[in-house]
């Protein structure tokens, strides 16, 4: 779907959807849970559906409510199964660790740019310790044998969802197992995620070790929180002068994205910011600083890594919309500048496209963005949502 909005200022009030880092791990979790779980999370998105439907080809049966999921554990772990991780990273790079501690032979099916993303050092972690990895196709991989109780090792500066995969993996692996994180670890606050539903399901995770085969203890109902991440954009759109105010944000999350609001006030001054532990909020800072006194962002290298390679598509947004930009391996450096409006190509990146749509905002003139439909990765509702507060766009048919 192509489309072209027509700037106008967005006014009213929203809540926030749940969050989607959170149910992943919660449907998780929950899946091996000793009872089954009620989760309320209202609203679901393409790579929630992803994990829900990898975890029922395991044998979990998990129905759709009015509420959100009611997750039947599984009890009878398959010898084999195929995967479909659909474009998530997360749904991959959790299940794969997840099903080679249960010793299921498992083709995982990927879509997009997935394929082309990093597995590494979670894939020679994983040789090193029982398991046979190899890629039958350009968009498969094969997971065989079981992991090996012992100690664990991985570089933290990739990816935190390679430790989050491990330390799902290492909570159902019997025996006594430890994971010990070396180099910088990047977006810190997502592996606090982790450790919090882990313990919410009776998991400790002390010094990541793991004693014997620790039970999941299913906490009855749970309610995933209000995702920081997606929230971010309707943040951004009320930085820049739009009357929006948004519920069902929880201040006290271990979301490292909890980190938009106070920087959305910062960006009144150019500032420098540090992306480490938040790249997803990335593109929508740089479309508020760019309207208002600029900003340079760092520590951003893994934005190449995403839906898109997030530093050259945010770059390529900017420069379209009439900012001035550099860019370089690890960093972009927004100028002040006043939005044209222009045609965007969101690479199909959902994030491009919603920051796009906020930018339009405060734009001159119409802002057209190709594949406006890629928001269905993490937010189905945003366009409802966008006009609901007032915003306005046709299908682009030019």
């Amino acid at each position: 779907m192509d489309i072209t909005i027509y700037p106008r200022k967005l006014s009213g009030t929203i809540s926030a959807i749940p969050s989607k880092s959170q149910a992943h791990r919660i449907l998780i979790c929950a899946a091996f849970a000793d009872a089954p779980v009620n989760i309320l999370c209202t609203e679901t998105n393409q790579d929630i559906e992803n994990t829900a439907g990898c975890l029922r080809s395991l044998g979990a049966d998990i129905a759709r409510t009015e509420q959100g999921y009611y997750v039947q554990p599984i009890r009878s772990i398959p010898s084999s199964a195929q995967l479909d991780c659909g474009e998530s990273g997360s749904t991959l790079r959790f299940m794969l660790p997840v099903c080679a501690s249960l010793g299921v032979d498992t083709v995982f099916h990927m879509a997009g740019r997935l394929p082309q993303r990093p597995l590494s050092p979670l894939w020679e972690e994983m040789e090193r310790m029982g398991v046979s990895l190899t890629r039958p196709t350009e968009t498969t991989i094969r997971s065989q044998g079981r992991l090996n109780s012992g100690t664990y090792y991985i570089d933290g500066s990739v990816s935190s969802q390679f430790i989050t995969g491990l330390l799902f993996a290492l909570a159902l692996l019997p025996g006594e197992n430890q994971l010990i994180v070396t180099g910088n670890i990047e977006s810190r606050p997502y592996i606090q995620m982790t450790e919090d539903v882990l313990h919410l399901f009776g998991i400790e995770t002390k010094q990541y070790r793991f004693y014997d085969e620790p039970i999941m203890r299913s906490p009855g109902t749970v309610t995933v929180e209000g995702d920081w991440s997606n929230g971010a954009f309707f943040l951004g759109a009320q930085a820049l002068g739009n009357d929006i105010q948004i519920s069902g944000l929880n201040a006290d999350s271990s979301q490292g994205d909890k980190q938009a609001a106070p920087l959305m006030e910062a960006l009144s001054e150019c500032i420098s910011v540090d992306g480490r532990d938040i790249p997803d909020l990335i593109p929508i800072l740089a479309v508020v600083a760019g309207a208002k006194k600029g900003a340079s962002f760092h520590n951003i290298g893994r934005l190449r890594l995403k839906e898109s390679d997030r530093i050259d598509s945010v770059a390529a947004m900017l420069k379209a919309l009439g900012a001035d930009v550099e860019s370089g391996q690890d960093y972009l450096t927004v100028s002040p500048a006043k939005y044209t409006g222009g045609i965007i190509d969101s690479k199909n990146d959902h994030r491009i496209a919603m920051s796009a749509a906020i930018a339009s905002t405060v734009a001159d003139g119409p802002v057209t963005i190709l594949g406006a439909d890629c928001v269905a990765k993490s937010y189905p509702g945003f366009w409802s949502e966008f006009t609901k507060l007032g915003g306005y766009y046709e299908q682009y048919t030019g």
